[in-house]
């Protein structure tokens, strides 16, 4: 037998295997089942039929040739994975007078925070409660028909793109999301989550990973300037206290740009309005909802660009702790470092104030960073943030400001939203550290743009803060 015969055989028999395994290597083609692709059919109905009969087969691959998929809500399960192919892209429909998606279902713990965290199947995708699902291709999704607003009695509404809650075994991969609506992803109580090489360009929130365990996040370009790229969250929308942790980010860049223009490649920045100046938003965060805590996280590798900078914050009672933050370069931020213990405290009535500590932040290199806001390290009386370690940290400032700042006294403000911009001017021109202790700096180099007549470190309530 030739060489090549040899080859074919082989090959021959690995496919005969792959199809004969159960399920999940049989292919669904959403054209068999009356998607037209064309851009005005809503095809949802035949994406869905698809869905449930590779789901009654034990699983299997739905496949999206090229074309443009018109849809409203469609429904994932266990075993399916959803492909979308070069020049596939499923489009997220307007509602009409008599068509839409599916609604909101009902929430009782929706009050402790905002709506669009408690609510999953007003999406384009959403699954709850299933397993092994993977969303993957070289196609794109567009959530053109999505709202970007919370959207509490719009009836047929959807404002995410995808929603998962309390599945386990998920697949995120290489796939383009534009115009995402109010989330690109809403994971809550996921377990084992792989999310890779994606490209997001929206105007909301990019990945929301939110009272997730054991979840990789690495390869992925979100740009979203009017809400975070990508934010773990640890909410009470499950109606119990879940921690998100066993998160690793890795090699991602977020930023601020004008919606769209990462994705045409302008990179356009038109520059805010001075009412509206500290808008561009584009980071990793930890919070907002923070009823449980966020444990054992590593971060590193990314970029920022032209957005605000790292912001740790939990202010609803869990603790944040066991983070390490590594690698990462900035450039033209606004508030390069925000660590905020606060008492906002949305959860159930008696949760106790929670706490920051054990965090390590090193080889951080920031250029023209907005110098309003310095960097702030903020716990409340009687919460201190603890045991916080900077290492070889560079920071160019733009600077100048003058002795009104440095006059200033920040309200506490503690259960107020937390953002850097909650305290006006902080009278510090690097650092303003109040109620904290075992803050330790080593190798921390800063200059200025202009000259800025507040002093580098201000210190209230601070104990034990060691600059070398």
């Amino acid at each position: 037998m030739s060489f090549r015969n040899v080859v074919l055989f082989v090959f021959l028999i690995k496919t005969s295997i792959l199809l004969a395994l159960p399920g999940n290597n049989s292919m669904y083609n959403v054209k068999d089942f009356g998607a037209q692709g064309d851009g005005k059919q809503i095809d949802s109905h035949a994406i869905n039929q698809a869905i449930e009969v590779a789901a009654s087969q034990g699983g299997g691959i739905v496949y999206f040739p090229a074309g443009n998929y018109l849809s409203y809500s469609i429904r994932l399960k266990s075993h399916i994975c959803l492909m979308l192919n070069a020049g596939a892209a499923l489009i997220a429909a307007s509602p009409s007078a008599t068509e839409g998606y599916d609604d909101a279902e009902p929430n009782a713990y929706d009050r402790f925070q905002d709506f669009g965290h408690s609510h999953w199947k007003n999406s384009l995708l959403w699954a709850i409660g299933e397993e092994d699902i993977t969303v993957c291709g070289q196609g794109s999704i567009y959530g053109t028909g999505l709202s970007r607003n919370e959207d509490r009695v719009n009836k047929g509404v959807g404002n995410k793109v995808i929603s998962l809650k309390e599945c386990k075994n998920i697949q995120l991969k290489d796939i383009r999301m534009l115009h995402c609506g109010h989330f690109a992803l809403l994971a809550t109580g996921v377990d084992n989550m792989t999310i890779d090489n994606l490209f997001i360009d929206t105007n909301r929130d990019g990945l929301d990973v939110d009272c997730c365990r054991n979840v990789r996040i690495s390869n992925c370009t979100v740009n979203s300037p009017q809400d975070d790229a990508i934010v773990l969250k640890a909410s009470y929308g499950l109606g119990y206290f879940r921690d998100t942790e066993n998160v690793t980010i890795t090699n991602c860049a977020v930023s601020g740009y004008d919606e769209g223009t990462v994705a045409d490649g302008s990179y356009r920045y038109n520059e805010p309005q001075a009412s509206d100046k500290n808008s561009r938003c584009g980071r990793i965060k930890f919070g907002t909802e923070s009823s449980g805590g966020f444990k054992n996280i590593a971060i590193t590798n990314c970029l920022f660009d032209h957005c605000w900078g790292l912001a740790l914050e939990t202010v609803d009672g869990g603790f944040l702790e066991d983070v390490v933050i590594s690698n990462i370069t900035m450039r033209n931020i606004n508030t390069p470092f925000f660590l905020r213990l606060g008492a906002r405290m949305r959860s159930p009535e008696g949760t106790p104030a929670g706490k920051m500590h054990r965090i390590l932040i090193s080889n951080i290199n920031v250029f023209n960073a907005e110098s309003r806001y310095a960097s702030i390290i903020s716990g409340i009386p009687g919460h201190q943030i603890e045991d916080v370690a900077f290492n070889n940290i560079r920071i160019h400032y733009k600077g100048g400001y003058g002795k009104e700042e440095a006059a200033s006294s920040p309200p506490e403000n503690e259960k107020s939203y937390p953002e850097p911009s909650m305290f006006g001017a902080v009278p510090a021109s690097v650092f303003y550290i109040r109620h904290a202790q075992n803050i330790r700096f080593r190798n921390m180099e800063v200059d200025f743009e202009q000259p800025d007549l507040r002093p580098k470190f201000v210190l209230d309530d601070a104990h034990n803060i060691d600059n070398q």
